[in-house]
């Protein structure tokens, strides 16, 4: 009688394997199991929280000439939103990872019509027209939206620290090459207002880091001893005001 249990066993066990597993791998297959392990956790996206982003006010306005020799207002911003840095080419510390952090910003949303880059050189009596068309190509600019813009020295001077904001001067310190200027990335809406995530506190954090990307634990800034979101951030920012 055992002998005749097993055998029934095993045969519903053979049946089952029969019409179960096929119909277990389809659902691997085309991805049902992860859709409905989401469904059952309660997850219905893979994105982070919608992020309520504060209005810190007017960006300033502008008239500078870009590496292509070209008039550059921020009437041509109007309608976009975009990316502030302030930087110079010969840069031997920060700027190459602003540099670096900015493409990957490009990468993701350079060729969106209602997108663009703003990066103002401090060191314009260097960082001519020619210079900066070299410096992008260097780079590996493509997008037509990303103009490095020069001019008079004094008129970027106020228009980094007064105008946006950010930090920008000169220095006497060995390794700076002459200048020094924060590691901020300013964040404009469609309307020419300058954006930002609050802190824990509902504080405005007003600026980003160009210095690092992964912002999930937060880089402290070595000025002011607080946390400033990076580069993963503002990709997320831009998204949402690019919806707006």
């Amino acid at each position: 009688m055992k002998n005749k249990s097993y055998i029934g066993i095993s045969f519903i066990i053979l049946v089952f394997g029969i019409y179960a597993i096929p119909k277990i791998i389809d659902r691997f297959q085309n991805g049902d199991v992860v859709k409905q392990d989401r469904l059952n956790s309660g997850i219905t996206s893979e994105k982070e929280p919608h992020v309520n982003l504060t209005t810190i006010g007017k960006a300033p306005k502008f008239s500078l000439t870009d590496q292509n020799g070209k008039t550059v207002t921020n009437e041509d911003y109007a309608g976009k939103v975009y990316v502030v840095e302030f930087f110079f080419s010969t840069c031997p510390s920060i700027c190459p990872i602003m540099n670096e952090n900015m493409l990957l910003i490009e990468k993701e949303f350079g060729t969106h019509k209602n997108f663009g880059i703003a990066s103002f050189t401090i060191n314009p009596e260097y960082d001519t027209p020619e210079v900066l068309k070299n410096h992008a190509k260097q780079l590996g600019v493509t997008s037509p939206n990303w103009h490095f813009l020069t001019g008079d020295q004094k008129y970027i001077y106020e228009l980094a620290n007064k105008g946006f904001n950010i930090y920008a001067g000169e220095s006497k310190k060995d390794g700076d090459a002459g200048f020094e200027h924060s590691g901020y990335f300013a964040l404009v809406d469609k309307k020419g207002n300058i954006r930002s995530r609050k802190d824990k506190s509902g504080n405005p954090i007003i600026f980003y880091t160009g210095l690092n990307y992964d912002d999930k634990e937060g880089f402290k800034d070595n000025l002011e001893g607080k946390y400033k979101p990076g580069i993963f951030a503002i990709k997320e920012d831009i998204s949402i005001l690019l919806e707006e």
